[in-house]
């Protein structure tokens, strides 16, 4: 299958793309580049690549194309709170463009990079499933809903739109992010000894390595259509549901010297929820989500061993999404539209 991932490049991406050849298909990356050189370590993966905004993407581009990856997008909360517009009109508008330019090109399969995001704040003790009332409490879970929401009317005969509800993800990434949140608490004890804790510690997360992402991703590929098609699917292991206290706690036991902190107000998050993810395990009985939290935070410890990451690296922009794109507008590198400026598009 020749398959196409936008945001190649990325946190989730740079992983995916290798699974994807390792499992056969014939790969090709699309990304604006946004993070190039922040990398915790070099990625010397071979792909042919589009340098591409995924806004500007035409079916001209997609002819070939069996299926679509979607995985570009700004990429979390803060990033979302930072420009609320511009949010839609990347990651709700430029999917929708993207998808249409998709069905009209004769690509048979996009995969969206949905989020469990959109579940919300929900009540009582219970674990959502994907019947659940939708309750975003950000622009970006907002940007999901819609996108979903315009995707699901496209499908047909011959287009087939998934969508990925994934769980918070996790996991050593050429392209590492420290703005999530176990990755954030293992950054912290490693570089300070300390595990802060921004809120009071009660919300709950559903989180879920990357390959685990990955491995999804190129089952939902390889999958019949009938089983798939407008299709949503919780996307994280069945155990992997904890509050951020209890992160928190498995981050001390696995970094010598930390102890628990609360850095922020103590007030609790309102983001919290708590997912089933039992429709993807019935629909695919092979597929094995092989990380928990203890085995992905000690993943974690090690590569930052490694990579030798520093406190002031922690807390840069190389690895924090939003403080990167202020980095590139303030440096006039970006538009006011997280466009590049001409002498970058031409370099």
């Amino acid at each position: 299958m020749r398959v196409l991932v936008t945001g190649h490049h990325g946190y989730i991406g740079s992983v995916t793309t290798a699974t994807l050849q390792r499992a056969g298909h014939e790969v090709v990356g699309l990304d604006t580049f946004f993070y190039e050189g922040c990398d915790l370590w070099e990625d010397d993966q071979q792909l042919e690549v589009l340098r591409r905004d995924v806004r500007d993407v035409s079916p001209d581009d997609l002819a070939g194309f069996d299926a679509v990856v979607h995985l570009a997008a700004l990429s979390n909360d803060p990033l979302g709170d930072f420009d609320p517009e511009l949010t839609a009109e990347i990651n709700y508008g430029a999917t929708i463009s993207l998808a249409r330019a998709a069905r009209a090109a004769g690509v048979e399969r996009f995969v969206f990079a949905s989020s469990c995001s959109m579940y919300g704040a929900q009540g009582g003790d219970g674990a959502v499933d994907e019947r659940a009332p939708l309750q975003p409490l950000t622009a970006y879970a907002e940007s999901k809903v819609s996108s979903e929401q315009e995707l699901t009317p496209l499908a047909s005969d011959d287009f087939s739109p998934i969508f990925m509800r994934n769980a918070t993800a996790y996991g050593a990434s050429p392209r590492l992010r420290l703005d999530i949140v176990l990755n954030n608490l293992v950054g912290w004890a490693h570089t300070t000894g300390r595990v802060a804790i921004m809120s009071d510690g009660t919300p709950w997360r559903p989180i879920v390595h990357i390959q685990d992402i990955a491995g999804a991703t190129a089952a939902l590929l390889a999958a019949p259509r009938e089983l798939v098609h407008a299709e949503a699917y919780n996307i994280g292991g069945p155990d992997e549901n904890y509050q951020v206290r209890d992160l928190a706690e498995i981050v001390r036991q696995t970094v010598p010297g930390s102890e628990v902190t609360y850095a922020g107000s103590g007030d609790p998050d309102p983001r919290s929820y708590r997912v089933d993810f039992g429709k993807f395990t019935r629909a695919f009985p092979d597929v094995r989500f092989e990380w928990n939290a203890q085995r992905g935070a000690a993943e974690l410890y090690d590569a930052y061993q490694a990579a030798g990451l520093t406190y002031e690296q922690f807390d840069s922009a190389r690895f924090i999404r939003l403080r990167r794109l202020r980095l590139l507008l303030e440096g006039g590198r970006l538009d006011e539209r997280l466009r590049w400026e001409q002498a970058e598009s031409t370099a």
